[in-house]
């Protein structure tokens, strides 16, 4: 028994010295691999890039004005018959959890019109402007970036976004416009005018003076024409819904901040009819003389600067400092409301890299 417990003894140190020192080397390398596994938490690079992504986008949109010509002289007034359509194309890049920003071109128009927005029998408002009977539509061509800002968050790719989330935007727009309005059958001498029935440009004919030798002491003296190229600041909130992997549908209004009082060619004060140039320009300038006569009060008769007599209303189509046509303090405001939907572009996700 003694010899047979030693033999095995004898063995077992035989074998324990033909173990290789590198096994037991690699046991050690194990170890150590298994520690950073299980203590690896990805490359935040990775985790920026798989949550942005691209996508392209088409719009139906709906556009109203606020200006000079709305119904009432207040910053939220607008004649919802008088609401256009519009389109849009759009492309957008995500490049965080909850931010994006988007491109758009955008085309649509805007109208106003004195004589159907403005009410005859409101004596404090509504009367003086259904008198004034001026008209308008312009159509907008409007290139824009915008951030949007979802209120719910995405951590993980596109495959993960939320079913939906409310959102806000704001940005910086440029668009080119150009006023226009119907010309009227005779110029204000009685005589039959080559345009009439015709939209004809408003901003070439100064309907304010803005062509003319205008005096010093004139209410609009220094008024130079407008530019067609304007800029905006859009504003709005909206939400967007999931409706396939790749699809998403959005929907949202906003407003149009803009720098120009001249959407729909009206901002300062009438002007001596005289002064302007061409018979057309008269008739587009002061338009009351078109409307029935059982709503017009006694006009008044004066001779113009071309000698030649006008009748107008009183406060209406000739020149004197109350004598307003418009609000020169205010600048013109447009509504776009808006569903569109957006095709996710194809994505490449990046592999982790263990460091």
């Amino acid at each position: 028994m003694r010899f047979l417990l030693i033999s095995t003894i004898c063995v077992g140190l035989l074998m324990c010295a033909a173990i290789p020192a590198d096994a037991q080397l690699n046991r050690k390398a194990i170890k150590k691999n298994n520690r950073k596994m299980s203590s690896f938490k990805g490359r935040k690079e990775w985790f920026a890039k798989v949550k942005r992504y691209n996508a392209i986008g088409f719009s139906v949109n709906a556009l109203n004005y606020y200006g000079d010509l709305a119904p009432k002289p207040t910053a939220l007034s607008t004649d919802i018959s008088f609401t256009r359509p519009g389109g849009a194309l759009s492309f957008m890049h995500r490049f965080g959890p909850r931010y994006s920003i988007m491109g758009s071109f955008m085309y649509g128009s805007l109208r106003g019109a004195d004589a159907e927005s403005a009410n005859f029998e409101d004596l404090e408002n509504g009367k003086y402007r259904y008198q004034r009977n001026l008209s308008f539509r312009n159509n907008i061509k409007e290139l824009s970036v915008m951030a949007y800002f979802d209120l719910f968050d995405n951590d993980a790719t596109y495959m993960s976004r939320p079913k939906w989330t409310p959102y806000a935007y704001i940005g910086i727009a440029g668009f080119m416009h150009n006023p226009q309005a119907i010309a009227p059958e005779n110029d204000l001498q009685g005589n039959p005018l080559p345009q009439a029935g015709q939209w004809v440009d408003l901003r070439p004919l100064g309907t304010e003076g803005q062509n003319s030798q205008l005096l010093e002491t004139d209410a609009n003296y220094g008024l130079k024409p407008y530019s067609k190229i304007q800029a905006a600041i859009p504003i709005g909130i909206g939400a967007r819904f999931r409706l396939t992997d790749v699809m998403d549908l959005w929907v949202d209004v906003g407003f149009r901040y803009t720098f120009t009082d001249y959407l729909d060619d009206v901002s300062g004060n009438y002007v001596d009819l005289g002064v302007l140039d061409t018979p057309l320009a008269k008739a587009m300038s002061y338009r009351s003389n078109e409307l029935p006569a059982d709503k017009l009060p006694p006009l008044l008769s004066y001779q113009g600067r071309d000698l030649a007599t006008y009748q107008v209303i009183n406060g209406y189509g000739s020149e004197f400092p109350s004598n307003v046509r418009g609000s020169k303090n205010d600048r013109d405001i447009y509504m776009v409301t808006s569903i569109k939907l957006t095709y996710i572009l194809g994505k490449t996700f990046h592999r982790a890299k263990f460091r």
